[in-house]
C-alpha cells in the first residue's frame, strides 16, 4: 500500500468536513487547495478573513468553495474550530497558524473539547522507499516519557489507525535499544510487559513483541542472524518508541535521509487531529489531511 491509496479512499468519502484553526497559512491553504482539487472534503476555515482571503485568491480557491468564519485571535479562531468539531459540524480538526500548546488547550477543555478520557498520542504512517509496506511510528510527537500504563493507550491508538487503514491485526514491535530485557533501562521492561499484556488479552486486535532493536524489527534478515523468533520481528506495521527523542530522531531520520512520505494524525480524541509542523511540506499536510478523512470514517 502507498499513501496515495489513502487519497484515492478519502476522496469516495463524501461529506467530510474539516475544521481548521487560524487558517492564515500559506502551507495550510496549499493544502486545502490540493484537497479541494482533488474533492477529498469540504472545509470550514477559522481565523482572519482578509488573510484568509488574500491567501486563497494567491492558490486560485474560490471563496465560495469554502466557508470562513472571522476570528479576531488565534484563542479565538481554535475555540470556534474545535467547538465546530464537539457540535459535529465537522469531523476532523486541523491545526492552522497556532502553537500546539493553544490548540491542545482547546482541545481538552471540559465544556467543549474533545477528550475521551484517553491518552492522545501521534500516530504517523511512512512510505519508505525500498519497502513495501506502509511503517507506523507512535509516538513522535505528543507524550514526552510515557509509563507502561500511557504506552498501552498509545498502542491501541495506533493499532485503531492501522486496522482504519486495512491493516487488520497490526504486528506491534516495542522498541529499545536491546532485545533481551535489562533491568537497568526501562524500555525494555515495559516492552516485556506490554508482549505479555498482549498475550493475556489485555491489549486486543494485534501482536506485540519486545523488547526489538529497530534492525530486529523490520529486518528479517537481522532478526534471522541474532536467532530471533517471533510473529512481529522482521515484520513490524507498527514501531512503539520508548520517548519523545526516540520518536523525533526516527521521524526526522524517516523524512531527511531516507526521503520518506509521512501522514500523521493525533488518535485518541474524539476526532481525528492533523497536527502537523510548519515545517511539514504541503505534501505532508495533504496526506494528513487525507488519514484523518479515512480514518474519522472508518
Amino acid at each position: 500500500m502507498k499513501l496515495d491509496y489513502l487519497l484515492t479512499e478519502a476522496a469516495k468519502m463524501k461529506g467530510t468536513v474539516v475544521a481548521v484553526a487560524s487558517a492564515e497559512d500559506e502551507e495550510v491553504i496549499e493544502a486545502v487547495s490540493e484537497a479541494i482539487k482533488r474533492d477529498l472534503a469540504q472545509f470550514i476555515l477559522f481565523g482572519k478573513r482578509e488573510e484568509i482571503l488574500d491567501l486563497l485568491h494567491s492558490k486560485d480557491i474560490m471563496k465560495d468553495q469554502v466557508q470562513i468564519i472571522q476570528a479576531r485571535t488565534q484563542e479565538q479562531a481554535t475555540e470556534l474550530a474545535v467547538r465546530s468539531v464537539y457540535q459535529k459540524e465537522a469531523s476532523v480538526l486541523m491545526k492552522g497558524n497556532v502553537p500546539t500548546a493553544k490548540l491542545l488547550k482547546a482541545v481538552l477543555n471540559k465544556e467543549y473539547g474533545l477528550r475521551t478520557g484517553r491518552v492522545l498520542s501521534h500516530v504517523a504512517i511512512f512510505e519508505v522507499p525500498g519497502i513495501q509496506n506502509l511503517k507506523i511510528v507512535t509516538d513522535a510527537a505528543m507524550n514526552i516519557n510515557p509509563d507502561l500504563q500511557q504506552k498501552e493507550q498509545i498502542i491501541q491508538n495506533a493499532v485503531e489507525i492501522a486496522r482504519a487503514i486495512g491493516i487488520d491485526t497490526p504486528k506491534v514491535a516495542a522498541l529499545a535499544a536491546v532485545e533481551v530485557v535489562n533491568p537497568s533501562m526501562q524500555a525494555t521492561l515495559d516492552a516485556a510487559a506490554l508482549t505479555i499484556m498482549n498475550k493475556r488479552g489485555q491489549i486486543k486486535n494485534c501482536i506485540i513483541d519486545g523488547p526489538l532493536a529497530l534492525d530486529n524489527a523490520i529486518s528479517l534478515e537481522a532478526a534471522e542472524h541474532k536467532k530471533i523468533e517471533s510473529e512481529v520481528a522482521g515484520k513490524a506495521d507498527v514501531l512503539l518508541v520508548p520517548t519523545i527523542e526516540t520518536g523525533n530522531v526516527l521521524y526526522k531520520s524517516l523524512i531527511h535521509f531516507a526521503k520518506s512520505k509521512v501522514g500523521a494524525v493525533i488518535a485518541g480524541a474524539k476526532a481525528p487531529i492533523v497536527l502537523t509542523s510548519r515545517s511539514d511540506s504541503s505534501e505532508s499536510k495533504l496526506y494528513s489531511l487525507a488519514l484523518a478523512i479515512y480514518s474519522s470514517q472508518k
